[in-house]
């Protein structure tokens, strides 16, 4: 009995022993990716939460909005930063938890809660009527922040967007890490290995049917993804991505503001014909474009598109 004891006591010290010496080397690598990118932009408090964003160009204002695991490097990356910047003044959020922002207080995984925290972060940046973009998770936080009239907005233009509460085994089992305390065992230890192992793949499927483009390797680092406290993040938006679609879906209807909604039609990640192209059918204000030959990252691929969306220029073939 005692000969029992003693081992698992040995076994319990090995795997505290391992998990200390994860935190330790796991925040070291990160702290290391970070020395290599640092933040190129500015930061604004709101309520104790420090919000890092790029700004770029002068005249009305568009607000960028990047997905689940990237951060606002996501459009220097793509190219439409400097594009819109001729002619708007650009600002593209971290939002919290990613990139350089800070993780609030507030649940994350309620894109409600992030665009209270946005709104308040636009305000104090002297932003009023902007064009919101937001990519992929990033569009539910553009549609809560429409649906918060404290901003009013000129327009919402929306990029691969999931908005309906489709459940997803990827959500599961990429939102592990976000798990009370085992999920802070997990960031530090395991699933930054995994991670780096998936990372390929699922880039592949991001950009499919076209190769991963050099400039997202090389503005959206994996070193920078892999942080710990970034993978808390995205582990969280992974799991709350249908409750979140769930909540903002019954209030469609309630929407005023002009409409774009832009998608691939190759989308391995989101269903064009499950979200987006059901948006369009249930709101009245937006217009719809499908992408031929276009993936999920339809910004890289597809740029000219985007941006003459937040134009509001003719798009041939939008309905």
């Amino acid at each position: 009995m005692a000969a029992e004891r003693n081992r698992g006591l040995s076994i319990v010290l090995a795997v505290g022993a391992l998990a200390a010496a994860g935190a330790v080397w796991f925040t070291r690598k990160a702290r290391q990716a970070e020395v290599a990118h640092p933040p190129r932009g500015g930061f604004v408090d709101v309520d104790g939460t420090q919000l890092h964003y790029l700004e770029q160009g002068s005249g009305e204002p568009v607000v960028l909005l990047h997905g689940n695991g990237a951060f606002a490097n996501d459009f220097i990356g793509c190219g439409l930063m400097a594009d819109l910047s001729r002619s708007y003044r650009v600002i593209a959020f971290d939002r919290p938890g990613f990139g350089y922002s800070e993780n609030a207080a507030a649940p994350l995984h309620d894109p409600r809660q992030q665009a209270v925290l946005l709104i308040e972060a636009m305000q104090r940046l002297g932003i009023e009527r902007p064009v919101v973009v937001g990519h992929s998770w990033g569009t539910l936080v553009a549609l809560a922040i429409a649906l918060d009239s404290r901003l009013p907005l000129q327009r919402l233009v929306l990029a691969s967007g999931y908005y309906y509460p489709q459940p997803r085994l990827d959500a599961l089992l990429f939102g592990a890490p976000a798990i009370p305390l085992l999920g802070t065992l997990l960031r530090y230890t395991l699933s930054p290995l995994l991670s780096r192992l998936m990372l390929p793949g699922l880039k592949r499927k991001l950009f499919f049917p076209h190769k991963v483009a050099p400039a997202f390797n090389a503005h959206v680092p994996d070193g920078m993804m892999l942080r710990p406290w970034q993978l808390k993040a995205a582990a969280q938006e992974s799991a709350g991505m249908l409750s979140a679609a769930m909540h903002l879906a019954r209030h469609y209807g309630e929407l005023t503001v002009p409409t774009v909604l832009l998608c691939g039609r190759e989308d391995q990640v989101v269903d064009p014909e499950r979200h987006s192209v059901r948006l369009h059918r249930d709101l009245p204000t937006s217009t719809l474009k499908l992408l031929p030959g276009v993936g999920h990252m339809l910004h890289y691929v597809a740029p000219a598109e985007l941006a003459a969306a937040v134009r509001a220029e003719t798009l041939v073939g939008m309905s």
